[in-house]
This record gives C-alpha cells, structure tokens and sequence, in this order.
C-alpha cells in the first residue's frame, strides 16, 4: 500500500511540475509567431524586364493547300452500304412519333 502511494504521488508530482514548467513557458513576453506568408519582395531587375511575353505574330490566314472536309466514309465503303454514322443501338431506337 505504501509503494502505491509512492508511486501516486510521484505521478502527481511530475504531472505538476510539467504544468508549471508550460505555465512559465507560456508567461514569457518574447514571443515569436510565425507567419503564414513571407513579407513580398521585388525581383531583382523587375524594372527592366518586360512583364508578359510578347504576342506571337501570326499571319492570320489559314493554310490553303488542303481545304477541310467533312468526314465521310470511303468511297468503297459507301458502295458496301456504309452510311456516314454507324447504326444506333438498340436501347436508343424508338418507334416514330406519330402526328396528332
């Protein structure tokens, strides 16, 4: 029963000592907070060098050796019976809407 006691209070003890030790950590004037972000500062030569790029000369024409075409299916394929558009499923297709 005694070495329980001993030990209780040893516990007790430390358990104070920690908090008084914190407390007077806590009571010091001289703090240092630290910042989320670090104070701004100019890039060296900011004066003298251009902001953005420069815009990219174009001619403003488009190519004209090749005018663009729509896709179509080939012409082998088209006497095949291919269509433009391959058929749609079966869960997509719906009987006709019938005019009132």
């Amino acid at each position: 029963m005694s070495t329980d006691l001993l030990l209780a209070s040893v516990v007790v003890a430390c358990g104070l000592a920690v908090s008084g030790l914190s407390l007077a950590r806590l009571a010091e004037p001289d703090l240092h907070l630290a910042q989320a972000t670090p104070p701004l500062h100019s890039t060296p030569g900011a004066e003298t060098k251009p902001s953005a790029p420069a815009e990219p000369e174009t001619t403003g024409s488009r190519p004209s050796e090749i005018p663009p075409q729509p896709a179509q299916a080939g012409a082998d394929a088209q006497k095949a019976g291919a269509s433009a558009l391959p058929p749609a499923p079966a869960e997509k297709t719906a009987p006709p809407i019938r005019e009132k």
